[in-house]
């Protein structure tokens, strides 16, 4: 099986050669933009207490952290939305490797700032067997400093591609998560992170559990 940095290569190469000119620049820019002004110091840090968070479910069912952590160390994925092909293809990386992080005793979750009924919509198409949560409004994403504000200038890009995010995130802001993964242990301590402010590049599933193992 092609590693998820290979198969996430794919789609960026699709995208640069069949987008019009003009999106694909305005990706590319978007892109540049962030890795220039994203403030990684802001990042929540390795050795620091998981903010305590409750989001409902894809059914509409709160999860709390605490009910997470009770049953032992969690691995937490940001990602954008179900309109994201380089978000569904890391999610369903995680799912093949589903197994092995429940073999390991680790709860996976997903996050992002869509609605229940989206990300109910994404737990269906992508076949998941793990909790996807909705951050509506980035609330969580904020205080784990990874919440970007994206320009005016990457509108186009979503009307390019009929994605309504107001109608998806139910707010009026273009504010997404950058792509971020964590592990979190049975104490509630942040272990790991991995964020990077270009979304085409994911955290490799034989990354995560090379962290797990070394809890």
């Amino acid at each position: 099986m092609a590693t998820l940095a290979a198969q996430l290569s794919t789609i960026a190469e699709g995208v640069k050669q069949n987008a019009p000119a003009p999106i694909a620049n305005a990706i590319s820019e978007s892109i540049e933009g962030l890795k220039a002004t994203f403030d990684k110091s802001a990042v929540i840090k390795p050795g620091t207490p998981l903010p305590s968070f409750k989001l409902p479910n894809a059914l509409g069912k709160d999860v709390t952290s605490e009910s997470l952590i009770a049953k032992g160390p969690v691995l937490i994925t940001f990602y954008r939305g179900d309109w994201c092909p380089f978000c569904n293809l890391a999610l369903r990386s995680l799912q093949q490797h589903l197994d092995q992080f429940h073999a390991k005793g680790v709860t996976v979750v997903a996050i992002s700032p869509e609605l229940p009924n989206t990300s109910l919509s994404t737990t269906e198409k992508n076949e998941l067997k793990f909790e996807v949560l909705s951050d509506v409004g980035n609330k969580f994403a904020r205080q784990l400093g990874i919440c970007w504000e994206q320009p005016e200038s990457v509108k186009p890009v979503f009307d390019a591609f009929s994605i309504d995010l107001k109608t998806r995130n139910g707010d009026d802001s273009y504010a997404l998560p950058v792509p971020t993964t964590l592990l979190v242990d049975s104490k509630g301590i942040v272990r790991n992170v991995h964020t990077d402010p270009d979304y085409m590049q994911r955290l490799e599933p034989s990354t995560a559990l090379e962290w797990i193992d070394a809890l």
